[in-house]
């Protein structure tokens, strides 16, 4: 199973990944060692996430919502 995700970040932008561990990931990213844009915005916290049965599904549906606008994901984001 994997998993896309949009963090918040503390300065209230949107970071989205995938990954296979979505609780081991965001403690990653909190801990300054995930991707490089999170590193300046710590804390991050979780503000959404969806499954994904394959690698290459989660693939490409975090290619499209970092395709969204910001309005899109917040939309995204509240109807979960």
């Amino acid at each position: 199973m994997y998993y896309v995700y949009i963090l918040q970040c503390s300065d209230k932008t949107f970071y989205t990944g995938y990954t296979d561990n979505i609780e081991k990931r965001i403690k990653v990213h909190n801990q300054g060692k995930g991707a490089k844009y999170t590193r300046a915005r710590l804390p991050v916290t979780l503000a959404y996430y969806e499954e994904a049965e394959t690698k290459s599904q989660a693939l490409s549906r975090e290619y499209s919502i970092k395709r969204m606008t910001r309005r899109e994901k917040e939309t995204l984001i509240s109807h979960k």
